[in-house]
């Protein structure tokens, strides 16, 4: 039986991002009272908005895989996400450019990426692909509902017939050698092995069951709302509306109140909030100072790389760019050395470069268009500091300005009106800790019943929900957080999964991936990650 928090009526969400956000729509679900107190002006935490001269730029994530994750949460309110925000697939799901010129557009229908990889690298790779798609898929069903989906009170709730599959299914070598089992062009095991980076280790050192997330990336399919990312927290704090969630916004939570065992009140800058429950999302640092305490660990946490985010409103696009576009360099085992070891930039870097308005162009004024280009580099706790980056920062954006312009994209310097730059400084002064909106990486030491528990000893109805607490990094996993969390408060066993309406995007495959997530919320920055 999983430990729950005893009987409650009124239970205090700090955080209106989207970890929050779906804790409260589980929690009303369930027939709970709800407030958010939330930092900002408006809901979505890191999954923000900026708005620049008639431009929008998304702060945080940038991709919405597994949308039925989401669904979860208004299904739980007695609606559906469908009914709330229009879902555009993205075929491609995005696009790899590589330093030789070669370029693979990632389908996530099976039979066109077959295609795709076949002429991009020859038939012995086609075939690596569909045997690498296979395992891809039975990895993630062994591990969804035992390991992900999941509130751990104790380790040994590992031990099930899911943790043999996952070890029979080598969910416990490395990463990078077992996607080299399927592919051997090196090109195609970047594709297939980066997305470790967004959970904080290199593909050399990753357990291979972090596979999954480049499960979500090119099996299980990749939307963008129309709107932008930030569509999906504000239908989210609309639908919670609707269910009777009331939302203080434009709210700091400065302490909480406490007798003996219980919070009995979260204190704002505008007075006191009585509560039986309260749930916290800011980044651990900030939810540690409001607890009073930090679980003690036998090994410090270890943060993941932080990131450099360039928006950038400009007065053309290229058509080399596809909505997602992967610009790798010639370098790859040395970037990861610099990132999580050396602390040093990257030298020859790869990016992230997001154009919405290939798919929305609402998203700028007419004949304009919107890029977002995120460089990794490294926290703060290994890398420049957050002083330092005061320094750096002009000269970083005009090396990423001429790394983009040798790599096709000419004349993008000249092209821009409007752009802001985001930093680790940035990540510092919103409250993530080492600089980085990642959280705490995913080691082995820090994954499943390892990582942050969403209990907090001592205390017995405060709950955690966020990308610092099970299970993680990520949109999909952020939103399983909140979910995790109302569980412990209704007393909910498993999670229910049963949605009242048809599943929420029509397209044949639901999916989504995590990016750089952005602005904080709260005391301290919440858990939305990317």
């Amino acid at each position: 039986m999983r430990r729950a928090v005893p009987p409650t009526d009124h239970v205090v969400v700090i955080g209106a991002g989207l970890a929050g956000l779906s804790a409260a729509c589980h929690l009303l679900g369930a027939g709970r009272r709800v407030t958010l107190v939330e930092r900002g002006e408006e809901p979505g935490g890191r999954a923000g908005r900026i708005r620049r001269g008639g431009y929008f730029f998304d702060t945080g994530p940038t991709v919405l895989t597994m949308p039925d994750l989401a669904d979860e949460a208004f299904a739980a309110v007695g609606t559906s996400l469908r009914e709330h925000v229009d879902l555009l697939p993205l075929h491609p799901a995005y696009r790899a450019r590589f330093a030789d010129g070669s370029t693979l557009d990632v389908h996530t229908d099976a039979q066109a990426m077959e295609a795709e990889v076949a002429r991009f690298a020859g038939a012995r790779e086609a075939a690596g692909y569909r045997e690498l798609r296979h395992w891809l898929v039975r990895l993630h069903r062994a591990q969804m509902r035992r390991f992900i989906d999941t509130n751990f009170d104790s380790p040994w709730q590992l031990l099930t017939p899911d943790l043999a599959r996952l070890a029979a299914l080598g969910g416990f070598g490395r990463l990078a050698p077992r996607i080299g089992r399927h592919l051997r062009d090196e090109r195609l095991q970047r594709v297939f092995s980066f997305q470790s980076l967004y959970a904080g280790v290199a593909p050399a050192r990753a357990l291979a069951a972090y596979a999954v997330i480049a499960y979500m990336d090119t099996v299980a399919g990749v939307w963008f709302p129309r709107g932008g990312m930030h569509a999906l927290p504000r239908a989210m704090a609309a639908a919670a509306e609707a269910a009777g969630a009331a939302f203080r916004y434009g709210t700091t939570v400065e302490g909480l109140e406490r007798r003996g065992s219980r919070v009995t009140a979260v204190l704002t800058d505008r007075g006191r909030i009585a509560c039986d429950a309260v749930v916290l999302t800011p980044d651990l640092p900030a939810t540690y100072r409001l607890l009073g305490r930090a679980p003690r660990r036998a090994v410090p946490l270890r943060f993941s790389p932080s990131a450099v985010v360039l928006h950038l409103g400009t007065d053309r696009t290229w058509p080399e760019l596809a909505h997602h576009t992967l610009s790798f360099g010639h370098a790859w085992e040395c970037t990861f050395d610099e990132l999580t070891r050396a602390g040093r930039l990257m030298t020859d870097p790869s990016l992230l470069i997001t154009n919405p308005t290939a798919t929305d162009p609402s998203a700028a004024p007419a004949g304009r268009h919107t890029h977002y280009v995120l460089a990794p580099v490294p926290n703060t706790a290994i890398g420049p500091s957050a002083t330092a980056w005061s320094g750096l920062a002009p000269g970083y954006r005009d090396h990423l300005l001429d790394v983009l312009e040798q790599r096709g994209l000419t004349g993008i310097g000249a092209a821009v009106e409007e752009e802001r730059l985001v930093t680790p400084a940035d990540w510092t002064a919103q409250g993530h800790a080492a600089g980085t909106p990642f959280s705490a990486a995913h080691t082995l030491a820090q994954t499943g019943p390892f990582r942050p528990r969403n209990l907090v000893r001592g205390l017995e109805n405060a709950v955690l929900a966020g990308c610092g607490t099970t299970p993680g990094v990520g949109v999909p996993t952020v939103l399983i957080s909140g979910k995790l969390a109302a569980a412990r408060i209704t007393g909910a066993a498993h999670p229910a999964r049963t949605r009242r309406h048809p599943p929420a995007a029509a397209p044949p495959h639901p999916g989504s991936t995590v990016t750089a997530p952005s602005s904080s919320s709260t005391t301290g920055a919440s858990h939305d990650g990317p």
